[in-house]
């Protein structure tokens, strides 16, 4: 029986920001794509945030949402895993940690994004 990995379950159709840009122009990514957090990256395109949000929501209310960016604001610890990384341990470490997404790293660089949905539809898949 095959074992389901990261790169079988991940989102490829990556939204991600720069670390430059305003809090203002990162609610706008996030509304827009109906989405919940993002990675974030630095000039050369590595991993070196996430944004959620959370983030924003506790950072917003200072009224410099267009002044403040990404990287002021964004969590650097940031866990994240490789494309071969098994169901199971990503499992485990969204329950024991209570992610509810996770990038997907190689090389520094971001492949996918594994969230809390793309575990549930293939869980489902394993009972329809």
């Amino acid at each position: 029986m095959k074992t389901t990995k990261a790169r079988d379950i991940m989102t490829t159709n990556i939204i991600a920001t720069k670390k430059n840009i305003h809090l203002t122009e990162v609610m706008a990514l996030l509304l827009r794509n109906h989405i919940s957090g993002l990675p974030v990256e630095d000039d050369e395109g590595n991993l070196i945030g996430i944004i959620s949000e959370i983030d924003l929501v506790n950072s917003v209310f200072s009224g410099n949402a267009d002044g403040t960016t990404a990287e002021e604001v964004m969590s650097k610890a940031v866990f994240s895993f490789s494309p071969e990384t098994e169901l199971a341990e990503l499992v485990q470490v969204f329950s024991s940690k209570r992610l509810r997404r996770v990038p997907i790293v190689d090389k520094g660089k971001v492949v996918g994004i594994v969230s809390r949905r793309d575990i549930l539809r293939e869980i489902l898949k394993r009972y329809i």
